[in-house]
């Protein structure tokens, strides 16, 4: 495996529109919808919240000017912008929380995050080619983000050129000790949980790098490390498959899992402790702001920015 680290690449030239944009996502703005969704909300033990919560993502996504269906038995949101181009870029982030815990940062950071993407590529450049999608059923094996590459990507009539797959993006400490490796896998990252981290295997990898080096210069104030799977060598190490981005994986498609490491790091992982007040929301901002940033910079590749 290869680790990246974000700092040790040259710092380019910031763009001035995506700073401007920067400043339009605050900690006050993520919090607010962190606990919003911070309830039980598993898809059959909460099956009413579950439903509200989806409901309430597709009032927000439509809000905004998306064109938003639910896919698939499972419910996935899905929200597109009018006229989708024939490659596009996809966000996505799970809704669904295991059933004794309100899930802030299991799966609300990212829900969060990729909301705060949404909003200002909607609001700011609507035309670009990104779609977003809240994945349900990750707690029960996947469910829906299966469902999606299945059954939905081969009839949608575009071609995923990226996913970005959020995962728990939202605990952050600098204490010594604060971070853990997962047992058998041969990487070394730093100790302190102040970083975020990129996962992909060969076929992200070239979009990985591309990630770290915006990270590196719209975003230089945040730790990032990037863990590349070489040779195919990612279906020997379970641990890596634990989220969404894994059905994309098996698909061929490229994708990256953006995330803090989950209970590697947060203590409060699958507990009805993971509230919304143990959360770092500067943190997560400056997470909102690298994945927007790493998400309009490669969505103007494919239909260029004015």
């Amino acid at each position: 495996m290869l680790i990246r680290n974000a700092s040790r690449l040259r710092q380019g030239v910031p763009s001035d529109l995506l700073q401007e944009l920067f400043a339009l996502v605050t900690p006050g703005m993520l919090r607010e919808w962190v606990e919003r969704i911070s309830i039980p909300r598993h898809r059959v033990i909460n099956a009413e919240a579950n439903c509200a919560v989806a409901e309430w993502l597709a009032r927000e996504f439509s809000e905004w000017g998306y064109e938003v269906r639910f896919q698939g038995g499972f419910r996935n949101v899905v929200a597109h912008p009018a006229g989708v181009a024939d490659k596009v870029i996809v966000v996505g982030a799970h809704y669904d929380s295991v059933p004794t815990t309100p899930g802030a940062d299991d799966n609300g950071s990212a829900v969060a995050a990729m909301l705060g993407c949404a909003k200002l590529c909607a609001e700011f450049l609507p035309e670009l080619p990104v779609v977003f999608v809240a994945f349900n059923g990750e707690e029960d094996g996947l469910d829906g983000s299966s469902n999606l590459v299945s059954q939905h990507l081969p009839v949608a009539g575009y071609q995923v050129e990226c996913a970005h797959v959020l995962e728990m993006v939202g605990y952050a400490s600098s204490q010594p000790g604060s971070q853990k490796i997962p047992p058998g896998l041969p990487i070394s990252l730093p100790d302190r949980g102040d970083f975020i981290g990129l996962l992909t295997n060969r076929e992200g990898a070239a979009s990985m790098k591309a990630a770290l080096q915006t990270i590196r210069t719209e975003q230089p104030a945040l730790p990032a490390y990037g863990v590349e799977v070489l040779l195919g060598l990612e279906k020997f190490f379970p641990v890596l498959h634990r989220s969404d981005h894994a059905p994309f994986w098996k698909a061929g498609i490229p994708s990256i899992m953006w995330t803090d490491t989950s209970e590697f790091r947060n203590p409060h992982y699958h507990a009805a402790t993971d509230t919304p007040d143990t959360l770092n929301y500067e943190f997560l901002t400056q997470v909102t702001r690298a994945v927007t940033a790493t998400v309009l910079t490669q969505a103007a590749k494919l239909s260029p920015m004015p």
